[in-house]
């Protein structure tokens, strides 16, 4: 029974959240079904939109992960948008450091700077919990604005491509895109239309589980639960609480760096402004319904991507619908489901004692 209500659970928090919205998708006279139904089809109706559908999948798996991995240290990760900046960013100047060199090369560098750059991002706030005591939330948000800033002075004044007026690099040689499933299947004789799922979704799912078994099996792992379920036991146990504190974060800070590399060496293929597009704070709300299994990220992650590429087509079949309601969909899902997680509670049956 415990079972089936973990399970249960989160399913409830989520139809909580589209049945409110369902209520209000009514009062301004749209068909709930209606709309519920162009969502599905926008997320799964065509090849097109299911290989959209993996892209965000990608991304959120990883954000989710930044956020996932500090909470079981008992640390609120929310810094993974600068994170994902800084991520990209390595990603960008590997690229355009090694132009003339193999692929081969080029898109492992890229990818281990991406982790690095996105692990040094979260290490300044970690360093500075630790060792000061400052909020780890304030830095973190902080910290997001610094990136955003930062990513706009290189853009605009040190890596603009020369003679145009858009802030964003020079394509980088296609030899150092990450392969697109398109390409993939292209080279193997199958024709598939263009979307922006790439390899990259692989090492998601792999991060995922990775990171389950490093939590849940290894020492460090066992370490960072202890930190984050009972400090003071950690203390006793000898376990250096700040030591697992920027283990955690610094991990998290590498998930979210990869996230810069499905948008940067999977999608764009140069470095541009506001690639991130918000996925940090999505990465909130999955990390938090994921609980404390790993692989719950990729239901939770695969229910932001039909969120967010389904409401193309449904913002395209009701022009009642606008962008701005579809935010608030995904609002109140969020809501239910990360905020509001575990307050609807399954009816107990049998007798009491």
């Amino acid at each position: 029974m415990n079972r089936i209500a973990r399970f249960l659970g989160p399913l409830l928090d989520v139809a909580a959240g589209l049945l409110v919205s369902g209520l209000i998708l009514a009062m301004i006279g749209v068909d709930p079904g209606a709309a519920l139904r162009s969502l599905i089809w926008g997320a799964f109706g065509y090849p097109e939109a299911i290989g959209y559908t993996l892209y965000y999948l990608t991304t959120y798996c990883f954000t989710g992960l930044a956020v996932w991995v500090a909470l079981r240290a008992g640390l609120f990760n929310i810094g993974g948008e600068g994170q994902i900046y800084l991520g990209g960013l390595g990603a960008g100047l590997t690229c355009i450091a090694l132009q003339g060199v193999s692929g081969f090369i080029v898109v492992p560098l890229a990818c281990a700077a991406a982790i690095a750059f996105g692990a040094a991002w979260a290490f300044m706030p970690a360093f500075l919990l630790v060792r000061r005591g400052s909020s780890l939330v304030v830095n973190g948000i902080m910290f997001n604005f610094i990136a955003s800033a930062l990513m706009t002075w290189l853009l605009t004044a040190v890596m603009i491509k020369p003679g145009q007026a858009a802030p964003e690099t020079d394509m980088f040689p296609p030899g150092d895109w990450m392969p697109s499933f398109t390409a993939i299947a292209r080279g193997v004789g199958i024709a598939l239309p263009n979307s922006p799922a790439n390899l990259t979704l692989l090492f998601a799912l792999l991060s995922v589980w990775g990171a389950g078994f490093f939590i849940d099996r290894t020492v460090w792992g066992y370490a960072l639960r202890v930190r984050g379920g009972n400090p003071d036991a950690a203390a006793y146990a000898g376990i250096d609480a700040g030591r697992a504190t920027i283990l955690a974060l610094c991990l998290s800070g590498g998930f979210a760096g990869m996230a810069g590399v499905n948008e940067i060496l999977g999608v764009h293929h140069r470095l541009i402004l506001d690639f991130p597009n918000g996925a940090g704070f999505v990465g909130v709300a999955v990390g938090l319904m994921a609980g404390s299994k790993a692989w719950a990220l990729i239901p939770s992650a695969l229910l932001f991507a039909v969120l967010s590429q389904g409401s193309v087509d449904l913002t395209i079949d009701n022009p009642k619908i606008n962008r701005e309601l579809v935010v608030l969909v995904q609002g109140l899902v969020i809501l239910f489901a990360g905020a509001l997680r575990g307050q609807i509670r399954l009816p107990r049956f049998g007798r009491v004692s």
